[in-house]
C-alpha cells in the first residue's frame, strides 16, 4: 500500500494529514515516508537473502541525512561520487568498508580522502585515472582496491539524459579497451584489482539491457581469469525505474531473478547500487496554490514551489503526478502548474486536470529522487524544508533556509 494516501478526504503521509506539515513547517516542503524507504530497501534484501551481496545506495538521488541513516542502520552501503557525498555518508553512520566510489573526476585530494577512510572500492572510469589513483595510493603507502566501470554499449533504451551505457557516453572505459586497461592495472603497484562494474542508466523499465549488460561483462570476466586476473565482485549498478505517470515498472524479482540465476556458480559477490527505486517514491514536494491565473490560450495554477525546487520537469519534460491535498468535488479544469521563477521553462506539470482553488495545497508526487538533490537557489530562493514521517511522528529532517543564508558567504566591495 502506497505511504500517500487520502484518509478521511484528506492526504496523509502514513498516517499525518499532509495539511498537519504545511501548518507546522510551510511550503514547499519536501516529506519522505521511513516505511516506504524501508520497504523498497527490503524488496532487494528479500532477493538477495543468503547470497554474498551488498546493496550500495545511489545516494546522488537524495543525500538527506536522515534518508542515509534508514538504510545505514538496514545495513546498506552507499554509492558515492564525490568527497561531499563521502562525508555525507559517514556522518549519516554509513560503514566506509560498505561505500563505492564511482565518477569520472575524482580529484586527488577526494581519493586520497577516500583512500584514509577505508572504502570498499573505487570504480575506476579511465585509463588515467588509474594512473593517478596508483600515484596517491602511493603517496599513503597503500594499495587502492579498485574496479572498472565498463561500458557495454548496450541501449538503456532511456532519456538519453540520463543513458549512461552507450559508447558516446562519458561514463566509463570502452568495452573493447576494458582486457588492456586491466592488465595495465595489474602492473600498477599500488592498486589491487577486486571487481568490475557496469551501469547502464536511469530509469530503466524493461530488464532486457541489464541482462545483456551482464552477457558481455560475464566474457569480459572469463578473459581476465584466462589472462591471470581474477575477481571478488561483480557491481551491477542500478538503475531500475519507477511508476511515475502509467508505466509498468519491473518488479525487483522480475529484475533480479535472471542476473541472479547466471552468477549462480560464479563464486562473485554482487553489488547493486539502487537509487530512484529506493526513494523516489517514498517522497512528495507539497506546495500550496498562490494565483489561478486564466486566459484564452492556457490556465495557469501558479505555486510557491518552482523549478529550482524540483528541477526534472524542466529538465526532462518529466512526468510527475499533482493532486490536491484535499479533492474538491467541483469543476474540473485544466492547468499548467508553474512556479514563480522568471523562466518559461518553470513548470511542474502541464494541462493537469484539477478542481482546486487559490489557497489549496496540492502534492507533487514520486518526487523524493532528483529533487531536492538536485534543487539550486536561483532567484534567491531558499531551499525548501525536509520532513520525515514515521508512523504518527513528524521530523523536521532539514530546515527551511533564509534568505540571509544565501548570501552570508559574500561580501560586499570596500
Amino acid at each position: 500500500m502506497s505511504a500517500f494516501s487520502l484518509k478521511n478526504g484528506q492526504l496523509h503521509a502514513e498516517s499525518v494529514p499532509l495539511a498537519e506539515i504545511a501548518a507546522r513547517f510551510g511550503t514547499p516542503c519536501y516529506i519522505y515516508s521511513r516505511a516506504a524507504l524501508e520497504d523498497s530497501l527490503d524488496e532487494f534484501l528479500h532477493e538477495l537473502a543468503g547470497i554474498d551481496s551488498l546493496v550500495c545506495y545511489a545516494m546522488k538521488a537524495n543525500s538527506n541525512l536522515a534518508v542515509l541513516s534508514v538504510f545505514a542502520r538496514r545495513g546498506a552501503g552507499f554509492d558515492i561520487v564525490s568527497g561531499g557525498e563521502l562525508k555525507r555518508a559517514l556522518a549519516a553512520g554509513a560503514d566506509p568498508k560498505k561505500i563505492v566510489f564511482s565518477g569520472v573526476g575524482k580529484t586527488a585530494a577526494e581519493m586520497s580522502l577516500a583512500l584514509s577512510t577505508g572504502i570498499l572500492c573505487f570504480n575506476v572510469e579511465s585509463a588515467p585515472e588509474l594512473e593517478r589513483l596508483n600515484d596517491v595510493a602511493a603517496s599513503l603507502g597503500r594499495r587502492a582496491p579498485i574496479s572498472l566501470r565498463v561500458n557495454p554499449n548496450v541501449d538503456a533504451k532511456t532519456h538519453p539524459y540520463i543513458s549512461t551505457g552507450l559508447k558516446e557516453n562519458k561514463f566509463g572505459v570502452a568495452y573493447e579497451d576494458a582486457l588492456a586497461i586491466y592488465r595495465h592495472a595489474a602492473s600498477l603497484p599500488h592498486l589491487e584489482i577486486i571487481g568490475i562494474d557496469c551501469h547502464i542508466g536511469s530509469q530503466l523499465l524493461d530488464p532486457a539491457p541489464f541482462d545483456e549488460a551482464l552477457d558481455k561483462l560475464l566474457l569480459l570476466i572469463d578473459q581476465l581469469a584466462a589472462n591471470g586476473i581474477a575477481l571478488h565482485h561483480i557491481d551491477l549498478g542500478g538503475g531500475l525505474g519507477i511508476r511515475y505517470q502509467d508505466e509498468e515498472a519491473p518488479s525487483v524479482k522480475s529484475y533480479l531473478q535472471p542476473l541472479l540465476h547466471k552468477l549462480k556458480q560464479r563464486g562473485l559477490k554482487i553489488l547493486l547500487e539502487p537509487g530512484r527505486r529506493l526513494v523516489g517514491n517514498a517522497g512528495v514536494l507539497l506546495t500550496r496554490v498562490e494565483y489561478l491565473k486564466q486566459g484564452e490560450a492556457k490556465n495557469f495554477a501558479i505555486v510557491d514551489a518552482a523549478m529550482n525546487d524540483l528541477a526534472r520537469p524542466a529538465l526532462y519534460d518529466a512526468w510527475h503526478d499533482i493532486v490536491p491535498v484535499a479533492p474538491r468535488q467541483s469543476a474540473v479544469s485544466h492547468w499548467d502548474v508553474v512556479g514563480p521563477i522568471c523562466e518559461s521553462g518553470d513548470f511542474l506539470g502541464r494541462q493537469r486536470a484539477l478542481a482546486i482553488a487559490a489557497g489549496d495545497l496540492l502534492a507533487i508526487l514520486s518526487a523524493g529522487a532528483y529533487g531536492m538533490a538536485m534543487s539550486s537557489n536561483y532567484n534567491s530562493r531558499p531551499r525548501a524544508a525536509e520532513v520525515m514521517v514515521d508512523g504518527s511522528q513528524i521530523h523536521l529532517v532539514r530546515r527551511r533556509e533564509s534568505v540571509e543564508e544565501l548570501y552570508s558567504s559574500e561580501s560586499l566591495l570596500p
